[in-house]
């Protein structure tokens, strides 16, 4: 699904696949590209920097998440793990959404997000204030996530366009991750992005962080094209990133990222593009990366979120 709402099917997506991916976690983008037409005029914006209208959460994205899932056989649906993405992190109701969707769709969900807080442009073009790692409707949502088990995945830019020094979000993104530690995160990007590259010393702060048992709740996703370029960017980079992840390779989760994609070509460049990582890795350390970190979170998460479901419908809540 893309900024307006449009893609392929899951059973398209899994044919396409063609068996050549394992487990995938799979979700819309929580944003709808408004269509202005005072704006824009004919012209339909299919992306959200095709115009200047502003974006909008679009809650009905989970439902037909829920629907792609459940149109598909027992055997595949064992392959996909939805996540609920419809929900506005600005909302001290965001969390009563999400356990909404969860008693609609028992047996369905497996964590929330990607959502993001700080995003480069998006956020300054959402409807009404912007997302900040301050506002108790975030907390209300990770505290919600821990105590049903979801696995969370957050995207949150480590700093601004323009850059600060330290990173703007740095401090506040640790503070938020060390109050919540019953609550299982997945970083996206760590913090990168198309207009964000690393800072210097990028690496280093992140090995730090691995490091602090304070956050070993959080994992970090290095998915999507424009994160890889700054990482296989040059030798230097490439051998400080293979050396982080070998220091740390239960901590480092891969997917491709890829919006909507019509084709394989188009789905797996984000993996390719990665080759000079790949090629440096320990083998054992590769599958984690690409596989088995990503299955034990969700294997973990799962039982938890359907006792969660399971727990509330004996007691008859409805959430």
């Amino acid at each position: 699904m893309n900024y307006i709402q449009r893609g392929g099917t899951a059973r398209e997506f899994l044919d396409m696949t063609a068996g050549r991916v394992g487990r995938v976690a799979m979700f819309g983008i929580p944003l709808q590209q408004k269509w202005d037409y005072f704006v824009s005029g004919d012209r339909a914006p299919d992306y959200y920097l095709r115009s200047n209208a502003d974006l909008y959460y679009y809650s009905f994205v989970d439902a037909v998440i829920a629907r792609e899932y459940l149109s598909l056989s027992e055997e595949d649906r064992r392959r996909v793990d939805p996540m609920i993405t419809g929900f506005n992190p600005t909302d001290m109701y965001a969390a009563d959404h999400i356990e909404r969707v969860l008693l609609t769709f028992p047996g369905v969900f497996a964590g929330i997000g990607e959502f993001s807080i700080h995003k480069e442009f998006v956020s300054s073009k959402v409807s009404g204030h912007p997302a900040s790692l301050r506002n108790p409707a975030l907390a209300r949502i990770l505290e919600t996530a821990g105590e049903i088990g979801l696995v969370v995945i957050l995207h949150c830019d480590i700093d601004n366009v323009r850059p600060g020094e330290p990173p703007d979000f740095a401090a506040e993104l640790l503070q938020l991750f060390a109050d919540h530690p019953d609550a299982t995160i997945i970083w996206a990007h760590t913090g990168l992005g198309r207009f964000i590259p690393p800072a210097e010393g990028h690496v280093a702060w992140l090995d730090g962080m691995l490091a602090d048992p304070r956050y070993d709740h959080v994992a970090l996703d290095i998915s999507w094209d424009e994160v890889a370029k700054y990482v296989v960017r040059d030798e230097a980079s490439l051998e400080a990133w293979a050396a982080l992840i070998e220091r740390h390779p239960t901590r480092f989760l891969f997917g491709t990222d890829a919006v909507a994609p019509a084709d394989w070509d188009g789905y797996v460049a984000n993996y390719t593009v990665y080759d000079p990582l790949w090629e440096r890795l320990d083998p054992d350390v590769r599958a984690q990366v690409e596989r088995l970190n990503y299955e034990r979170i969700f294997d973990a998460a799962i039982p938890r979120v359907r006792a969660w479901e399971r727990r509330q419908r004996a007691t008859g809540d409805d959430g």
